[in-house]
């Protein structure tokens, strides 16, 4: 009879403690300010922020103003502080009309803060949401900071944020001969860590520019911490983590997000990837694609304003649907499948690519997306996703040894 009784009690009791677990909150690192309020009062502070750098429904910015920390700088990155801006398009320096306070892009003339931008500064602080791409931009900018913040002996402090494509590693590891702003290190595509992470990692792999490592450890030597994490709360990264704001104008939803990866490599084509609609990275296509499939028009749009193939009746596919459903169908891989049949469909194929102007396709936006050559050429060649897929694993095999020893989460 007892043991019926516990037997009971275990069914009764266990659904309820998972349940319990699964409303567990995530609280990004900004949210936890007893762990860094201290720490930056008194100090004259540079803060690295957009729109999603929020603190429940307050920004950042303010809650650090409402607390007496002097913010005497922002430095705002691609999309603008604001995050209004279009993908690419370069913002100039301003001032921010809500608080005074001077915002420097490193999105325009410069993707650097200067000495002079950082003379009267003491901590830098980056807080910004990421979505674990290679070729999303702000892990650049964070770099740049990081680089600039090193080489004239100021602190960065990150205020961490979950990676809501963190429960996978996939894509080419990019060969550095293809170095750009939209791919600087050798990560694959999607390289499954935090923006917190990926800075330890560019510090402990040495991948900073020389000056700034100089710079770093005669901080760390001198016994300044020159680089400091705080960490998210209970975030695992296998998790479920919707984005309580939109990281920049054409992600818009956690659809968009989680498609993103894949998707993204259509820029690097003649093919519109969705700016200009409002499912942008969920339908892409063309106006020489067959007219059996789905059909969509680019519009002048805010966040897109000049889209690719604009009022243009195109026709491809069309991967929208709830987001619970599109990371079930995505299932951690990056997939090729659409860009494989878009090129077998595409009738002038010497035309798929968008290339310089010089004709040289190594040059081309696609292989800076890629990180090499190499898919292009596969691609080209008529590969399965199968055998390009198998090309990537000893790259990814290396990268994951080396992303193992800078991993703060489960």
């Amino acid at each position: 009879m007892k043991k019926l009784f516990f037997l009971l009690a275990f069914f009764i009791i266990c659904p309820f403690f998972n349940n319990v677990s699964a409303q567990v909150k995530v609280s990004p690192g900004a949210s936890n300010t007893s762990a860094y309020i201290n720490e930056i009062k008194g100090k004259r502070v540079a803060v690295f922020a957009n729109q999603t750098s929020m603190i429940g429904d307050q920004h950042l910015v303010d809650v650090l103003l409402s607390k007496q920390v002097t913010v005497k700088k922002i430095f705002g990155p691609e999309h603008g502080f604001r995050g209004v801006a279009d993908a690419g398009e370069k913002v100039g320096n301003y001032t921010d009309a809500k608080t005074g306070i001077p915002v420097i892009s490193l999105y325009g003339a410069k993707h650097k803060p200067s000495r002079e931008d950082l003379e009267e500064i003491d901590v830098v602080i980056f807080d910004i949401q990421d979505v674990g791409v290679r070729f999303y931009t702000f892990i650049s900018s964070l770099q740049e900071l990081m680089e600039a913040a090193f080489v004239n002996h100021k602190p960065i402090m990150i205020l961490d944020r979950p990676n809501p494509n963190g429960n996978y590693i996939d894509g080419p590891v990019l060969d550095t001969a293809f170095k750009s702003f939209v791919g600087m290190q050798p990560v694959p595509v999607v390289y499954g860590m935090t923006i917190g992470e990926y800075a330890k990692m560019l510090v402990g792999e040495g991948w900073l520019e020389n000056l700034a490592m100089k710079g770093y450890n005669e901080m760390k030597n001198s016994g300044q911490q020159a680089l400091k994490v705080i960490p998210c709360k209970n975030y695992i990264r296998n998790d479920v983590y919707s984005l309580p704001v939109k990281p920049s104008p054409n992600l818009p939803d956690m659809t968009s997000v989680y498609w993103y990866p894949s998707i993204c490599f259509f820029e690097g084509t003649v093919l519109s990837e969705g700016r200009g609609t409002t499912t942008p990275f969920q339908v892409f296509g063309h106006p020489s694609l067959p007219k059996d499939l789905f059909k969509f028009t680019p519009v002048n749009m805010p966040g897109a304003t000049n889209p690719k193939l604009k009022d243009q009746i195109c026709y491809g596919w069309n991967l929208s649907s709830d987001a619970n459903t599109a990371r079930k169908t995505i299932n951690g891989t990056l997939h090729l499948e659409y860009l494989l049949e878009a090129f077998r469909l595409f009738p002038e194929k010497e035309k798929f690519f968008i290339l310089p102007k010089s004709g040289n396709e190594n040059g081309a936006f696609f292989n800076k997306l890629a990180g090499n050559s190499v898919l292009m050429k596969q691609i080209q060649k008529g590969m399965s996703a199968e055998e390009i897929r198998k090309s990537w694993e000893p790259g990814l095999k290396a990268f994951k040894a080396i992303r193992k020893k800078y991993l703060l989460y489960k």
